[in-house]
């Protein structure tokens, strides 16, 4: 009889690979050395294979097609991000049978693929965590960013589905769900993370509350930049309450940070964090989705120049040199055009989150536009980006 061995939960942060300038190296180093902490829990209950459930920040899937889950069944895991590429062998056998019974048995509609391309969300976590451990694995997506998103109760009887699965097989599987806390990237709030409200979310973990997130709603979790946490609310689903314990929480000028483990269970080895107001003191509006909202139609054709533009070099170099017939072939209107021209204002310096403006005005999704932005300033200057 199959069962699950271990469960984690961890930041994917970019910035472990590219170290821009304005990051704080000592948090990085310890963010990354909590993440290593994760992964010795590999050695000690060696699974047979990790199911890992991350998310796509626009870049695998597009404004063509998103869905609300899809699962990766094919031989290898390919993820790449900042000149890195990892290769992973895929337990194909399970990742078939987890497709086959979540849609016919358990009335789940989930995409699949063989070959989709990951990015940081599985990238960070495979070096960090996983490492050169030679594990096979099961790479799961739940859409975290362009809404509709599936709502944290969805995704934790999602996690139930994939326990039952598993509970019916003879594997010992990890799972790891990757997803930062309180984070704004492309957007006004990016400056102002909701630490008050992570620490909370924290203390409730730490008590093995995990409903203080399945009860909260898609919208509140944008409010609060942790629309994330829908990964690791499928895997709640799947262990039930079980008290987590935190091995590292750090707040950088614009990301909270976490890392926590949640099976096997062990004595605690430090404190449990004290006890906070109700999410962090932190007022919900509860008026729909503020920041991370579903692209407009008539900006298809913006939002699917951004996410072309982060795959395509050539394309790269036709905006640099005749962005008016780009403009044209992806049916831009006059401000949309307009501010196209943040794609090559880029790459002459600067921040790169001051050209994202710009382009949100015009309708790109905030994400979309910043990690476009991102990999046109890299490739630019050679160099790693900056926000």
């Amino acid at each position: 009889m199959g069962h699950i061995v271990a469960a984690l939960g961890t930041c994917h942060t970019p910035y472990l690979f590219t170290r821009p300038p304005d990051e704080n190296p000592q948090q990085l180093d310890a963010a990354a050395a909590a993440m290593q902490e994760l992964g010795k829990v590999l050695d000690d209950t060696k699974p047979d294979a990790i199911v890992f459930l991350g998310s796509d920040h626009v870049e695998t899937f597009s404004v063509t097609c998103i869905p609300s889950f899809a699962i990766i069944a094919g031989s290898r895991a390919v993820a790449r991000f900042a000149g890195r590429e990892y290769k992973l062998p895929v337990h194909r056998e399970m990742a078939e049978d987890l497709l086959n019974q979540l849609v016919v048995e358990h009335e789940f509609d989930v995409a699949y693929s063989e070959d989709a391309e990951l990015g940081h969300a599985f990238a960070v976590p495979f070096e960090y965590i996983i490492g050169t451990r030679d594990i096979p694995i099961v790479p799961f997506f739940t859409n975290v960013y362009v809404p509709p998103l599936p709502t944290p109760k969805r995704c934790a009887a999602l996690g139930r589905a994939i326990a039952h699965i598993i509970s019916g097989r003879k594997e010992r599987v990890a799972l790891v769900a990757s997803g930062g806390m309180s984070h704004f990237p492309g957007t006004r709030k990016y400056l102002t993370p909701e630490f008050d409200f992570d620490r909370w979310l924290v203390s409730q973990f730490e008590s093995g509350n995990t409903d203080a997130l399945l009860n909260m709603t898609g919208t509140q979790l944008d409010e609060v930049g942790n629309t994330e946490m829908l990964n690791w609310a499928v895997m709640f689903g799947a262990i039930g309450a079980q008290a987590g314990e935190l091995v590292e929480y750090i707040p950088t000028w614009h990301h909270g940070l976490c890392m926590m483990r949640f099976l096997p269970q062990r004595e605690r080895k430090t404190a449990t964090a004290p006890a906070q107001a109700q999410y962090g003191g932190f007022q919900f509006q509860n008026q729909g989705f503020q920041f991370y909202k579903h692209p407009p139609a008539d900006a298809y054709g913006l939002n699917r120049l951004l996410f072309e533009v982060r795959h395509s070099a050539g394309l790269r170099d036709r905006i640099l040199e005749n962005l008016d017939a780009v403009a044209r072939e992806y049916e831009l209107n006059p401000q949309q055009r307009i501010a196209a021209e943040e794609l090559i204002n880029v790459g002459k310096g600067g921040l790169v989150s001051e050209h994202v403006g710009p382009l949100v005005e015009a309708g790109a999704h905030p994400l979309q536009a910043l990690m476009s932005l991102h990999v046109i300033f890299s490739m630019s200057h050679q160099a790693a980006p900056r926000s």
